[in-house]
């Protein structure tokens, strides 16, 4: 399950994670509200919706205008880039062509940043341990530094039954080129960050860009948080920020069922019991020159009843 980046940064500071202030807001009044209550004089209104790269994104309404996240330096500014932004629709790399409409927008404090790094929290189940990784290459898709400059991730792995010490945090501040004070604060920063990733079972804590400011403090200026669905049960609290409009009304009637369900972009429609042979069908649909139209796996053991709201 996603959440919003500002839920996420809600739940992160509750943990001791230094984020910026900010306020989320449905209309452009609400987000002027919320500037007048942060120091200013620059502000950040960015558009909440379950996909990356929202800056470097654009408007359907507005092809050549500006991005899904923009600098505000004044209250009228705030309000111009909140009524540009909500109600539009946002198209990222994320998102596909048809976009996202944004029903909300966060409005957070400026920030002097120094440097942008990257930091993610995953399971590699591979070797069964969470995995930190950092890279200098902040801001930036951490799938296009993997193609381009792979060298320039670095990662540690972690022990679950052990857990985290500071030597990991260490030896990732001195790859980052951290140093003195740096080096502490990001210490901090790591273990509050695998904390969260543990108590809230989540799938990945990705905070891109981490910041350094020109005062040496290290600080979220971005989250994305999705947690393990099959954990969430242990967590009723967290079912309460799913924002089911941000997701396909059909994979949402398919968890209904416990269907593994995945809209797609193609025109043959997939049902499958098991998904090594759901995967491979889609391999052979799309190796005759078709696509599917989503990936569906009723599982083992499937029902009557399960078979036929697979259909």
């Amino acid at each position: 399950m996603n959440i919003h980046e500002y839920q996420g940064k809600e739940l992160l500071k509750t943990f001791g994670v230094a984020v910026l202030e900010g306020h989320v807001a449905w209309s452009p009044e609400e987000a002027v509200e919320g500037a007048k209550k942060l120091p200013g004089p620059v502000y950040v209104v960015k558009s909440q919706i379950h996909a990356g790269g929202r800056g470097a994104g654009h408007f359907k309404e507005d092809p050549q205008g500006k991005g899904g996240v923009r600098i505000a330096k004044s209250l009228d500014e705030v309000r111009a880039a909140a009524e540009a932004m909500l109600g539009h629709t946002l198209v990222t790399k994320q998102t596909g062509p048809a976009g996202r409409v944004v029903r909300r927008v966060y409005v957070e404090a400026g920030c002097d940043i120094k440097r942008e790094l990257y930091l993610s929290l995953l399971v590699d189940r591979s070797v069964s341990r969470v995995v930190i990784m950092a890279s200098t290459e902040g801001g930036m898709e951490i799938e296009e530094v993997a193609e381009h400059h792979p060298e320039k991730i670095l990662h540690v792995d972690v022990d679950p039954a052990s857990g985290i010490s500071g030597f990991h945090a260490r030896k990732l501040a001195y790859g980052l080129g951290l140093e003195g004070k740096q080096i502490g604060a990001f210490s901090k920063f790591v273990a509050a960050m695998y904390e969260a990733f543990i108590k809230l079972d989540c799938a990945i804590v990705e905070i891109n860009p981490l910041v350094v400011t020109g005062a040496g403090d290290i600080v979220a200026l971005d989250a994305k948080v999705s947690f393990d669905d099959n954990a969430l049960y242990r967590h009723p609290a967290l079912e309460k920020l799913r924002d089911e409009a941000e997701e396909d009304p059909k994979e949402l009637e398919a968890a209904k069922h416990s269907l593994n369900y995945v809209a797609l972009d193609g025109s043959i429609g997939c049902m499958v019991n098991g998904a090594g042979l759901a995967m491979a069908t889609m391999d052979i649909i799309k190796l005759y020159g078709s696509s599917p139209a989503n990936f569906l796996d009723v599982g083992g053991g499937a029902t009557k009843e399960r078979v036929t709201a697979a259909f």
